[in-house]
C-alpha cells in the first residue's frame, strides 16, 4: 500500500469500533511488551551498530523505560478510560456531567535518532492506549534500529492497527501530506515548524517534542561533589544526543575552580582515561553531526577533553571555558558531549540571561537553598527538569514530560500520554422529569433569577 491507502485502511479499521473497548488496548499493549521482551538482544545490537550504544546504556535508557511504561498504562487504563463525572452549576438542575475521552483515530508519530527505539515506542504507548491506530516513521539515520522496528512490529501487529513506513525526508513529507487526526513529532525546533504547517493544512492537533538550549546552574552553595557527578553522568550519556541533556553550565564563581576539578574527576570515573575506546560511552550519530560537534572545539578555552576520532565518529567527554554567548557554541542546542561553561556572581544575572533566549525544554538547578529554588521555579519558564539533579524527572511516569514555547507543543508520558491521544468530550445528561422554564425568554421573572444565579 501506498500511504494514502496505508491511512485510508487504518481509518476503515478505526470505523470498526473495534480499537475502543479496553479488553483491545490491554491485548494491543501486552503486545507491544511481549515484542519487545521476544527481542532485547536484536534491540541491543541495533542501537550499538547506529550509536555504539552499551548494553546498560540501552537497556536503562532504552528498553527498560518502555516496560516501566507499559506496565504502568496497563495498570491504570481501565480508569483512566472510565468517563469522568464533574460538577454542574444550578442553572442546569436535574442534569449530570461529564467528560469522555474518545480516541483521535489515525495518528502518525515521526521518531528521532538519538533514542531511537525508546523516542519511536514511547508516544506509541499513548496512542494504543488512547483507542488510535498508528503509522510510526522512524528515522533515517538509525538503519538498524529503523530495519529492526519495522520487522517487529510486521510480525506482531496487524497494518491496520500499527505498521511502521521506513524512508528518508520525503517519505515524511508524503505522510504529511495525507490528513491524520493527530500528528506526533520528535526532534528539531526547524522540522516541528514544518510538521506544524504541514498539520495546519488539515488542522490537524499536533504534539511536538523539541528542544532547545537547556541551562544547568551551579550555586555557591550546591553540594558539588554530587553535582559534578550528575551533571556528567546528564550530559554525557548517550554522548551528548539527548534533548534534555546540560546544554550549557552557569556555575557561580566562587566555586567553580572546585567543580571544574570535580567534574573533570567524574567524567574520568564514568569513561576512563580513554573514552573514546570504552565501550561504555556513545558515538555521534553520523558525519555530518559529527564535524558539526568538531567546529565548536575551536570555542573558547578547552579545559578538559577535545580528543576525536572520525574513523569512529567519536568525540570524548569536553569542557570548555571562558565562552560567552558569542560563541558559535551558544547559537544553537549543541546535541553532543561539549559542555561550555559561563560564569555568574549573582543568581539575578543568570536569570536575565535565560530569559532572553527561547524558553528550554529542560533545567537543572543546583543549590541547598530552598528559597533561591523557589526563585528559580517561579521566574524561569522551561518545559521541565530537577532541582539537585539531571534528566531524572523524564523517567518518572507520574510526571508529564513536554516543552514550552520553541521547546515543544503538548505533553506526555504515563496519563498525560493517554491524555495526550484522546479529546475530553464534555457531555450534559439532562433530566425529562423535569424542565426549567428560566432557560426559555419571556418567562416572569426568569431574568431576575438568571441574573442571580449567573453572579
Amino acid at each position: 500500500m501506498n500511504t494514502e491507502e496505508l491511512v485510508h485502511h487504518q481509518r476503515t479499521f478505526y470505523y470498526t469500533e473495534s480499537t475502543k473497548p479496553f479488553s483491545f488496548r490491554k491485548e494491543q499493549l501486552t503486545n507491544l511488551r511481549n515484542m519487545i521482551a521476544e527481542n532485547e538482544e536484536a534491540i541491543i545490537g541495533a542501537l550499538y551498530k547506529d550509536l555504539h550504544k552499551s548494553e546498560f546504556e540501552s537497556y536503562t535508557t532504552e528498553i527498560g523505560f518502555l516496560y516501566s511504561e507499559i506496565t504502568s498504562t496497563i495498570k491504570n487504563l481501565k480508569d483512566w478510560m472510565k468517563p469522568q463525572k464533574v460538577k454542574t452549576p444550578l442553572t442546569h438542575a436535574g442534569s449530570k456531567s461529564y467528560l469522555y475521552k474518545e480516541p483521535y483515530g489515525v495518528t502518525l508519530i515521526i521518531a528521532p535518532w538519538n533514542y531511537p527505539f525508546q523516542l519511536a515506542l514511547a508516544p506509541v504507548i499513548g496512542a494504543l492506549a488512547g483507542g488510535n491506530t498508528v503509522i510510526l516513521k522512524p528515522s533515517e539515520l538509525t538503519p538498524e534500529t529503523s530495519i529492526l522496528l519495522k520487522k517487529m512490529v510486521s510480525k506482531w501487529f496487524d497494518a491496520s492497527i500499527f505498521t511502521v513506513v521506513e524512508g528518508d525526508a520525503e517519505v515524511s513529507q508524503e505522510l504529511l501530506e495525507q490528513r491524520f487526526d493527530l500528528i506526533f513529532f520528535t526532534g528539531s525546533v526547524p522540522v516541528g515548524k514544518i510538521v506544524m504547517e504541514k498539520a495546519s493544512q488539515h488542522l490537524t492537533p499536533v504534539l511536538l517534542e523539541l528542544g532547545g538550549k537547556s541551562p544547568t546552574i551551579v550555586d555557591e552553595d550546591a553540594n558539588l561533589d554530587l553535582a559534578a557527578k550528575r551533571i556528567a553522568w546528564g550530559k554525557y550519556t548517550n554522548a551528548g544526543q539527548t534533548c534534555i541533556a546540560p546544554d550549557y553550565l552557569y556555575v557561580h564563581r566562587s566555586v567553580k575552580p572546585e567543580l571544574m576539578s570535580k567534574l573533570k574527576a567524574a567524567i574520568k570515573d564514568l569513561y576512563g582515561e580513554d573514552p573514546l575506546y570504552n565501550e561504555e560511552y556513545s558515538h555521534i550519530v553520523n558525519r555530518r553531526h559529527y564535524e558539526r560537534l568538531c567546529n565548536y572545539l575551536h570555542d573558547g578555552e578547552l579545559l578538559t577533553g577535545g580528543e576525536h576520532d572520525a574513523d569512529l565518529n567519536a568525540i570524548e567527554p569536553t569542557i570548555l571555558d571562558h565562552i560567552s554567548w558569542d560563541d558559535s557554541i551558544m547559537q544553537e542546542e549543541i546535541f553532543g558531549p561539549i559542555l561550555p561553561v559561563l560564569t555568574f556572581d549573582q543568581l539575578d544575572e543568570v536569570i536575565d540571561e535565560v530569559r532572553n533566549h527561547e524558553k528550554p525544554l529542560a533545567l537543572y538547578y543546583f543549590s541547598k537553598n530552598e528559597q533561591k529554588q523557589e526563585e528559580i521555579l517561579e521566574k524561569l519558564s522551561f518545559g521541565g527538569g530537577c532541582i539537585n539533579d539531571t534528566l531524572f524527572h523524564v523517567a518518572n511516569p507520574h510526571l508529564p514530560f513536554g516543552g514550552v514555547g520553541q521547546s515543544g507543543v503538548g505533553t506526555y508520558h504515563g496519563k498525560a500520554s493517554f491524555d495526550a491521544f484522546t479529546h475530553s468530550k464534555g457531555i450534559v445528561k439532562q433530566t425529562t422529569k423535569f424542565d426549567l422554564s428560566i432557560r426559555y425568554p419571556g418567562r416572569k421573572h426568569g431574568l431576575k433569577l438568571i441574573k442571580k444565579l449567573l453572579k
